[in-house]
């Protein structure tokens, strides 16, 4: 996150329009998460758990193309573009260090 708000508040940069990565941010997990949760844990394929991996899949490279995007439009500098790109990395890289860390547990992260 610290390299969003850096993108955003930086004075050479000053636009929060890298900001709106946050709402993927949130968005991201949500589909996995309902399909790990109301679907049977059968060996076979599940169908709804493909489609939500699916739908999570195109939120994340939404919120790669967002700023790539913005920047190639000129609305936000190349700069801010790299940083908003980087704190993607870095989310995401925590989001899929905290899906594999609950998979192997007894306890689920369906609790929360």
């Amino acid at each position: 996150m610290a390299f969003v708000i850096m993108a955003c508040a930086l004075p050479e940069y000053a636009l929060w329009w890298p900001f709106f990565v946050v709402l993927f941010y949130v968005l991201a997990p949500i589909p996995t998460m309902m399909a790990r949760r109301y679907s049977d844990h059968s060996g076979s394929s599940n169908s709804c758990l493909e489609s939500a991996i699916f739908i999570t899949m195109g939120i994340l490279v939404c919120s790669f193309a967002l700023p790539i995007v913005l920047a190639r439009g000129s609305v936000i500098k190349w700069g801010s573009c790299y940083l908003t790109l980087t704190g993607n990395v870095i989310v995401y890289g925590t989001l899929l260090g905290f899906f594999l860390a609950f998979e192997a547990d007894d306890s689920d992260y369906n609790m929360w």
